[in-house]
């Protein structure tokens, strides 16, 4: 197989750059094959996350050329009877990853054709098989560039196991009642402290609500009301005044909301997941553009 037609590596983990786990992962690849083209996604999931693995794969994944391989590792129960798999997308990507929980955002949005469980007789690093508890290098990183390089076809990574055996956790799906949009907050921008939700444009659309319109919003953590406030749908940041709020369609066409220049996740301690609902409902019309020129 020449270099060119070798699928990229793209890894993502919770190990951070502070010391050599990433270094000893690529070292690996490179053992196997000196010609496979390695990038990062993120070094920097929560530690011990599989939610946050799962979105970013989601977020990510289906940018990157068909073929390619994702190894994403997020691994609590490393060295236990955890599933370790190869996952072939719809889409036509490979992941490479412990099977707990990190796929259930690619079950739900881009679906999964194939699941297969690596064969660690054959796919795990013969070198150091005196230690169970760094899998990214001694079983992901091994595997996943035995594959990329050619060693084994994908049949040969190991048995095939039930798609609906995957480990997925629990997302409620995004649901419009008595003219509410209700979602949960899926993620979010821990750079700029915006609130990703799971609620896509199309249902705001659906409900009759336009870029412009008035909502009111709510955030709850479980039982616990977080935030209650107004704020309009907009297309840019730069339609309402620095530090306010708004409500926006992100890069994944599923509406967030935020302050412009300003981190709504640290101001109001908002966080993500199954447990964090939030809803939407409309008020009417929002005088953007004077709004806009007020805040400047």
């Amino acid at each position: 197989m020449a270099a060119h037609d070798k699928p990229i590596l793209v890894f993502q983990t919770d190990f951070t750059y502070a010391e050599g786990a990433v270094s000893s992962m690529y070292g690996v690849v490179k053992s196997v094959d000196r010609e496979l083209e390695i990038f990062d996604g993120t070094h920097y999931i929560p530690r011990y996350d599989a939610w946050s693995a799962s979105y970013r794969l989601y977020q990510s994944l289906p940018f990157w050329p068909e073929g390619t391989i994702y190894v994403s590792v997020v691994d609590p129960g490393v060295g236990t009877p955890r599933r370790a798999c190869v996952a072939r997308t719809a889409s036509g990507h490979y992941v490479v990853t412990p099977d707990n929980g990190a796929l259930t955002h690619l079950v739900r949005h881009v679906g999964i054709v194939e699941v297969r469980e690596i064969d660690e007789t054959v796919n795990r690093n013969p070198n150091t098989r005196g230690t169970s508890v760094f899998h990214g290098r001694d079983l992901f990183g091994y595997c996943a560039a035995r594959l990329a390089s050619g060693i084994i076809t994908y049949e040969q990574v190991g048995p095939a196991y039930p798609v609906d055996e995957i480990v997925c956790l629990p997302m409620p799906e995004p649901t419009i009642e008595d003219g509410a949009l209700t979602g949960i907050v899926d993620i979010i921008d821990p750079n700029f402290g915006n609130a990703w939700t799971n609620i896509p444009l199309a249902l705001f659309e659906q409900a009759g609500i336009s870029y412009g319109d008035m909502l009111h919003l709510r955030v709850r953590h479980g039982d616990e009301p977080v935030l209650e406030a107004d704020l309009p749908l907009c297309r840019t940041f730069g339609e309402v005044g620095k530090g306010e709020l708004l409500a926006y369609t992100n890069e994944l066409m599923n509406v967030s909301f935020t302050m412009n220049q300003a981190s709504i996740v640290e101001r109001y301690g908002i966080g993500f997941g199954g447990d964090w609902t939030v809803s939407f409902s409309p008020l009417g019309e929002y005088p953007l553009a004077a709004k806009s020129e007020a805040g400047r």
